[in-house]
């Protein structure tokens, strides 16, 4: 029935069109419009195809002792050197497909299939981003370590932290810390990392469960299932202030202190569309937002002619944000169906 009004239809509403809209393939549209006339005759053997004999005799010299672990070519090679010849190297591949016999034979690892993480954050303190990246220290190979929690939502650093090392302990005590500074409840927070030592770590998964925190993990070999967290250390290593290398671990944290203070106040961010992190997380959004709009429209009522597009509307961050947003579904065919920088130090 459905075919039949593709047939129907497709010559008044074009054929890429209707086939879309019925799910139909255009190869059955234009296969079913045309049908070949009488029966379908049987497709022939080539005249240079093996028989059976001759088949099942290739398929007992690739079973020889001398010849049943080597590959096609090299038997084929072999039986030359011997002054013998049944049939090509191809054919030879083809036999043993046939008869079940060819493989992959290096031992490769075969990765599952991990589930795509999809977090989305509607408000402040429901979804945490946390990871941990170096610094570099006085001399080679020398590095201090800086963890930081950030809020997916709003960008703000709720907690941060450096150290000389990279450990569970000062992880826990980091998570610990800012969950309680942040009043955070059971099942409210989504923690979500990279797939590091510390972050998988068994203390860590306790803690949270302890705290009713949900950790989530990025997929391994994915780089950019912790978007937030890793744009956040590009904006602290590409500022301008940002030095080579620290002297010591004390120099690092005053950089830091000044850093997130910046950030967090000051910083407007794109992302928020130029607000900053401080006004997301406390909720100051409509009152920034009602000062922009009434300075949009003094400008406007001042010049109207230097807004071709009317008067200007300030634009508010998003109400929702994704750490990878769901893919948008294939359409099934119609035949089925106060803010201050609470960002603070945990000391090592």
């Amino acid at each position: 029935m459905t075919l039949a009004a593709v047939i129907e239809y497709a010559p008044r509403l074009g054929v890429d069109a209707t086939c879309s809209a019925f799910g139909v393939a255009r190869a059955t549209y234009f296969r079913k419009r045309t049908p070949v006339h009488g029966p379908r005759l049987p497709r022939t053997a080539p005249g240079r195809k093996l028989g059976p004999s001759d088949r099942r005799a290739v398929l007992d010299v690739l079973h020889e002792p001398q010849f049943v672990d080597f590959a096609p070519a090299e038997v084929h090679a072999a039986l030359l050197s011997e002054g013998r010849y049944f049939c090509s190297v191809r054919t030879m591949h083809r036999i043993l497909a046939e008869n079940m016999e060819a493989r992959e034979r290096r031992n490769l690892t075969r990765h599952p299939v991990y589930e795509r993480p999809e977090l989305m954050a509607t408000a402040p303190n429901q979804l945490w981003s946390w990871d941990i990246t170096k610094l570099k220290g006085p001399a080679k190979w020398t590095y201090f370590h800086l963890y930081v929690i950030l809020d997916v939502f709003s960008r703000y650093v709720v907690g941060w932290m450096v150290a000389p090392r990279e450990s569970t302990n000062l992880a826990k005590r980091l998570i610990a810390e800012t969950c309680r500074r942040q009043g955070i409840d059971r099942d409210q927070l989504t923690l979500h990392a990279d797939r590091g030592s510390s972050m998988k770590s068994k203390p860590v998964a306790f803690l949270l469960a302890d705290l009713g925190v949900t950790k989530s993990h990025s997929r391994p070999y994915v780089s950019d299932d912790n978007p937030f967290s890793e744009a956040h250390f590009k904006t602290l290593k590409y500022r301008p202030d940002f030095p080579k290398k620290f002297g010591c671990i004390q120099d690092s944290r005053a950089h830091c202190i000044d850093f997130f203070a910046w950030y967090n106040d000051e910083h407007h961010h794109s992302g928020l569309a130029m607000f900053t992190p401080a006004d997301v997380h406390y909720g100051h959004i409509e009152q920034r937002l009602t000062a922009r709009q009434a300075v949009m429209d003094t400008a406007f009522e001042a010049h109207p002619e230097r807004f071709p597009h009317g008067r200007p509307v300030v634009k508010r961050p998003s109400g929702e944000v994704w750490i990878n947003p769901p893919r948008p579904a294939v359409q099934a065919p119609l035949n089925e169906g106060d803010g201050s920088s609470g960002a603070q130090e945990v000391q090592s």
